[in-house]
């Protein structure tokens, strides 16, 4: 297996150069896909000949940290033991340190060795959309800092002060060596996430995580006492990778069309109007998601063929595996406010942000979370153009919708009115406070909200500042109306009914 020697930031393997050539794509990306397919078939030895009962915990700890450092040599040659060093390093604060403050060290000196790796990559190799070590490293910090912060939980707070999820997640005894890097490098999570609890991932090493036959009875509501199968992610998985594919061809295709440099055009500065300026911006987003789509659903279908993912039975008995799912396409797209939007987005990290950040800040929870997500990603200008511009539209969708949602929840058909507006709007902030994210300049970006004028920010604004005193807040018994329900005909039915009494006096 050869490796780039010198002259790249990526220093993977050349062994599909020659492929890389004849298909144009580059060669990380090319090294990606291999990985990721690798990764899909060892899933299913990981399901099915290393199930938890036929072999040991141990063992499939040892499989899992294997292939982990072997792909990650494949990647990224000798940039690989960063997933060695980073880890190593966190480790020796979790288990030595005092656990009452163990939990933010570990988070300070994760941050600082990413964002020591992201100053390299902007210093060296500035705006390229190349697959290099930090995007594990970014997934690492989430599984070192959240197995801190439940450590930290388990062993200094007791039941009354944590609440539901930290319940589930506490962890009352500092892990092995073994277990925890067989974490840290679990390969179906390595390259693209999703990042899963220690917790989740113990449970799904040791078997904990499968249901029993009478667990399954039960949901399903089956009387007979004939042993059931384990339920079987084919379809998930096979739905999952067709999915995947797709997003893939058609961001290969789209992309050429609407490249993201296409915004710092002089002819779509200038000369297109400011409507045509939003319906591009979206057309350069909708393709740039394409890929983000690619990675989470192809990761998602690892997960699942390996068992992980699993999340229980609908109330029908459907089963479902969405436990780490990283990305809802449809509820992204169709989201009809912002905060359900950016929940379906990059789910797992939302998760993170929340556990690690919102759930913990004394003061001002949303510019925290916002600026740790930020922090985590990066230091491009984009970025935190993107995470402060998101503060504030998500404050100001926040009083919008008390104060404004009320007024539509009458009759259906204004409910249903109320719904395409809101989806309209939503599509627009998104496009409008997304595409510095993608753009990653500062100057492009300011360049651009000076050509809108400012108008959706003005606009946020405005609502944050002015809403609560310009528009009347719902009083609580018309909120509590869902809009499809009549109040004057449920009146008119309890006078004909007359007083109700107590049937058990």
């Amino acid at each position: 297996m050869g490796f780039v020697k010198q002259g790249g930031f990526h220093p993977g393997s050349i062994l599909f150069s020659g492929l890389s050539e004849s298909t144009g794509m580059a060669l990380d990306q090319i090294n990606f896909i291999v990985s990721q397919v690798v990764f899909l078939v060892l899933a299913s030895i990981l399901r099915t000949y290393l199930h938890p009962a036929k072999a040991k915990a141990s063992t499939r700890h040892w499989f899992e940290l294997l292939v982990g450092l072997l792909a990650g040599l494949f990647c990224f040659g000798r940039h690989a033991m960063h997933l060695l060093i980073m880890p190593g390093v966190c480790y020796i604060v979790i288990a030595q340190m005092n656990p009452k403050i163990m939990q933010r060290v570990t988070l300070i000196i994760s941050l600082i060795y990413l964002s020591v790796l992201h100053l390299y990559r902007q210093i060296y190799d500035y705006g390229s959309s190349n697959v290099d070590i930090t995007g594990p490293i970014m997934v690492m910090t989430q599984k070192v800092t959240s197995l801190a912060f439940s450590l930290h939980d388990g062993t200094t707070k007791s039941e009354e002060e944590m609440n539901r999820n930290q319940k589930f997640e506490a962890i009352r005894e500092t892990p092995c060596l073994l277990s925890y890097f067989s974490y840290c490098l679990s390969f179906q999570t390595l390259m693209a996430g999703p990042s899963i609890s220690y917790k989740t991932y113990i449970d799904f090493i040791e078997g904990k995580s499968i249901p029993v036959s009478n667990s399954i009875s039960k949901v399903l509501n089956k009387m007979d006492t004939e042993t059931s199968n384990e339920p079987s992610p084919f379809y998930p998985v096979l739905y999952k990778v067709l999915t995947a594919a797709v997003c893939g061809v058609m961001f290969i295709f789209l992309g050429g069309y609407f490249p993201i440099s296409g915004l710092k055009d002089s002819r779509f500065l200038v000369d297109a109007a400011i409507p045509f300026k939003f319906w591009y911006m979206y057309l350069c987003l909708a393709a740039c998601r394409l890929k983000y789509y690619f990675a989470w659903m192809f990761a998602d279908a690892i997960c699942n063929n390996s068992g992980l993912g699993f999340n229980g039975y609908t109330e029908n008995g459907k089963e479902k595996w969405d436990g780490v799912s990283n990305v809802d396409i449809f509820a992204f797209e169709t989201g009809t406010n912002l905060k359900e939007t950016i929940d379906a987005w990059n789910i797992r990290t939302n998760v993170w942000l929340r556990t690690v950040a919102y759930e913990r800040a004394k003061k001002y929870p949303t510019l925290m979370t916002f600026g740790l997500s930020a922090l985590w990603h990066g230091f491009y200008p984009g970025y935190y153009i993107t995470f402060a511009s998101g503060a504030i539209f998500t404050s100001a969708a926040r009083i919008g919708r008390r104060h404004v949602r009320h007024f539509f929840l009458k009759t259906n058909e204004l409910k249903a009115f109320y719904d395409v507006i809101t989806l309209i709007i939503t599509r627009l902030v998104i496009t409008y406070i997304t595409f510095p994210f993608v753009l990653l300049e500062l100057g492009p970006s300011l360049q651009i909200y000076m050509r809108l004028y400012w108008c959706l920010h003005i606009s946020a604004v405005a609502l944050w500042v002015l809403g609560p005193f310009i528009i009347p807040k719902p009083n609580r018994p018309n909120q509590r109306n869902p809009g499809n329900v009549n109040v004057n005909q449920i009146e008119n039915t309890l006078r004909q009914v007359g007083p109700i009494t107590n049937s058990s006096s």
